[in-house]
């Protein structure tokens, strides 16, 4: 807990404290929300963070958590807390779109083990958010007319970022402390930094995907989306553990937060590979060195280290990424592609050049990428780097009626993400500081497998580098 001078986000603990103290009930914040929903989509131009809710569901979850509160007897620090999970989830009683005018016909009959583990918690599911279609792309750009462009709450006419768009939207925007994404190419990180909030994608296989549509099934993580690192690393430890529905993550350790809350970084070794750190935008650059060296005046020591074969990470997490959502999805390209966005639709036709060959020799690099890394963690704790080389990219007008497809621009959105996707390490990205535009400015800090109980540790002391947390022009505060 800090003092905060000026605009600082409202997070789980000042939900906690309002219902401990009975200044508000999760159902008067419930009201609250639901007027703030229908607002929201109203405004010019619409967030469009939020793509499906329901005032009856929303209320139901809020009076159960306000009846426990009055008896004393939550289920947990997110018991009444409002959440909204990605539309790549099942969600009772939504449709599972994807982000598709195609999918998700009839309404869920059964949850995600997330969502089913949210709701065990007592949070208020405030509905499920916008996504690029598919996941397919970085921007969030998504025209089709269920969704539409969600708008990013520090510069409505920028990008979110994504694929998680809407949960970093709406995190920022204030209609939730708390969202859930996926990250197969940095769709929790990249919306997470442009909207300047936090965003941690676990370990693979750490957090059930159990629910979710399997796009890509090599690469992709869940993670939170929050306001703070202490809320991130309370929503971790919520969800993190084995799911009998989702083999990849059966065999992990237990999750802590050992040492998170230690007063200093004494003894910590911090690897920055220069070369591939400085490939960001001069702004971004100057104010992550300076994050770098207020990580060093904590006490942690920083290591030169070297990341081998960048370039050949690069290719093959594409080729991976792709080859398994093309796979996936060969039906629906098949059946759907008309109804498809243009930009998905060039995405899966330029993944049906890739060929069998390509896969095999890709997922050689992915064996060779773990064992440089296995033996890089052996000197250091992390690995730190820019969250995303630039700011969040304007919106055009073309963009809202077809979309967006740059690939320029991508490859700078997950240069920094794509190590942590090809070879499972966990991430957690921090706003640091702004451009001269006022757009936000991101950190990452990557740790060996099974490790974000160190992300976390770092993560805290990031964010005291930031002096102050400018307001976003969208702006909700459900507690007022």
């Amino acid at each position: 807990d800090s003092a905060s001078n000026g605009f600082s986000f409202k997070g789980i603990k000042d939900y906690l404290d309002c219902y401990r103290s009975g200044k508000l009930t999760p159902s008067q914040v419930a009201k609250n929300i639901i007027a703030v929903l229908e607002d929201c989509d109203k405004s010019t131009p619409p967030l469009r963070a939020i793509v499906q809710w329901d005032q009856e569901q929303i209320m139901l979850m809020a009076e159960a958590s306000t009846a426990r509160y009055r008896k004393k007897c939550t289920l947990s620090y997110l018991d009444g807390i409002p959440v909204c999970l990605k539309e790549e989830f099942k969600v009772v009683p939504y449709h599972h779109r994807v982000g598709t005018v195609y999918l998700g016909t009839e309404p869920e009959t059964e949850d995600a083990t997330v969502a089913k583990k949210l709701r065990e918690a007592g949070a208020i599911i405030i509905g499920v958010s916008n996504m690029h279609e598919l996941g397919t792309g970085t921007t969030g750009c998504n025209p089709n007319r269920y969704h539409k462009i969600p708008r990013n709450p520090y510069k409505p006419n920028h990008c979110t970022g994504g694929s998680s768009s809407g949960s970093a939207a709406a995190v920022a925007a204030g209609l939730c402390p708390v969202a859930i994404g996926t990250d197969g190419g940095g769709s929790v990180r990249i919306p997470a930094s442009f909207c300047g909030v936090v965003g941690l994608k676990g370990t693979f296989g750490r957090i059930s995907c159990h629910g979710s549509l399997p796009l890509s099934y090599s690469t992709v993580s869940v993670g939170p989306i929050c306001t703070s690192v202490a809320d991130a690393a309370i929503v971790y430890s919520i969800l993190a553990e084995p799911d009998p529905l989702y083999s990849y993550g059966l065999k992990q350790p237990k999750a802590t937060l050992s040492d998170m809350c230690a007063p200093d970084l004494k003894g910590l070794k911090l690897g920055v590979d220069w070369t591939f750190f400085k490939a960001c935008d001069p702004e971004v650059l100057s104010v992550c060195e300076k994050a770098v060296e207020h990580l060093k005046s904590l006490g942690a020591s920083v290591v030169q280290v070297s990341l081998p074969e960048m370039e050949e990470v690069r290719v093959a997490h594409v080729i991976c990424i792709l080859s398994e959502m093309r796979d996936f999805l060969q039906p629906d390209f098949n059946k759907h592609f008309q109804e498809m966005n243009l930009e998905t639709r060039a995405t899966l036709a330029l993944a049906s050049q890739f060929t069998a060959l390509d896969y095999i020799t890709a997922n050689r690099q992915r064996t060779r990428s773990m064992r440089f890394l296995q033996e890089i963690f052996t000197t250091v704790n992390c690995i730190l780097t820019p969250a995303v080389a630039t700011t969040a990219p304007r919106i055009y007008e073309s963009d809202l009626l077809t979309g967006s497809s740059d690939l320029s621009s991508t490859a700078r959105s997950i240069r920094f993400m794509q190590l942590g996707n090809f070879t499972g390490i966990p991430g957690l990205v921090v706003p640091i500081g702004y451009s001269t535009a006022g757009l936000p400015i991101s950190f990452q800090v990557m740790a060996k497998w099974w490790d974000e109980a160190v992300l976390l540790r770092i993560g805290l002391k990031l964010e005291q580098f930031r002096y102050q947390t400018k307001k976003p022009s969208i702006y909700y505060d459900v507690l007022a």
